[in-house]
């Protein structure tokens, strides 16, 4: 099933965890440690209110909050992709809401790993690997791209049980974002 259609059928909960995961493994580009979105993750395997959730997420924005001024380097792109799928974040969970934010995030995130990936990806769009046509695609997007299927079946197939799983794979995926952004530093 495509990632496109996996996004289609997720219920609330599992909107809110995919997107959330992409935002996840893209804090590294927000200067974020690991635990920042921590409270978010436990609000969605608690059933937590939706007043919790917005109230947990207003303190990750002011957290994670920073300049607005970007030059024009890749990692600042991807920075202000990052950035906006924060801003973007509903504050209701309501299913609605939650799956525009979750496809969403699901673009910016394959965006941000296609910009960062070393490996050309001139091929089909980000849209068309997200309805599967993954020919020729690059390492670190097809490495997100899987990342992005297994955080939507976990949660399909285990419902909030899958939640910590799927704070591993989100956990795997800013490790690896991590590297490439520190490995870019060092180069320049």
């Amino acid at each position: 099933m495509s990632l496109v259609e996996l996004i289609a059928q997720a219920d609330e909960r599992g909107l809110a965890a995919s997107g959330l995961a992409c935002l996840d493994r893209c804090v590294p580009l927000l200067g974020g440690d690991d635990e920042i979105l921590r409270p978010l993750w436990a609000n969605l395997a608690d059933s937590g209110d939706v007043g919790e959730w917005g109230a947990r997420l207003e303190h990750a924005r002011l957290k994670l909050g920073g300049p607005e001024e970007y030059d024009e380097s890749v990692e600042d792109e991807a920075a202000l992709l990052a950035r906006r799928m924060l801003a973007a974040a509903p504050v209701d969970r309501a299913a609605a809401q939650v799956r525009v934010w979750a496809d969403a995030c699901s673009v910016a995130a394959l965006q941000i790993h296609r910009l960062l990936d070393p490996m050309d990806d001139p091929g089909a769009s980000v849209d068309s690997r997200r309805e599967g046509r993954t020919e020729g695609i690059s390492p670190l997007v097809a490495a997100e791209l899987r990342r992005q299927v297994t955080v939507l079946e976990l949660l399909a197939g285990h419902g909030s049980a899958g939640l910590r799983q799927a704070l591993e794979v989100s956990g795997e995926g800013r490790r690896v974002l991590r590297a490439v952004v520190s490995r870019r530093a060092r180069r320049r």
